[in-house]
């Protein structure tokens, strides 16, 4: 966990160093680190028999869960939208 917290904190660190220099090449690099995260997970979910034989049980779940977590999100964002940045 900390780890991960420091590496944050480097990646904001040099964000924050190079904030002036053009880095056209970098949103590009961000999708193929994620083009190749999501594979690898698409291997390890492929790979988990588990996972597999209970997908109709974990589908539900993770779209009732999305589904809430979005329906949350826009609520929110309306009601701060609202208070915060609507002209009276």
């Amino acid at each position: 966990m900390f780890e991960i917290i420091g590496i944050m904190i480097v990646g904001i660190l040099v964000g924050y160093a190079c904030r002036n220099q053009k880095m056209a090449f970098l949103s590009k690099a961000i999708m193929i680190a994620i083009c190749m995260l999501l594979l690898s997970l698409g291997i390890v979910v492929g790979n988990n028999k588990s996972i597999l034989n209970n997908l109709d049980t974990i589908g539900w779940q993770s779209f009732v869960l999305c589904f809430g977590a979005v329906l949350g999100s826009v609520l929110l964002a309306s009601v701060v939208y609202h208070f915060f940045f609507k002209n009276k």
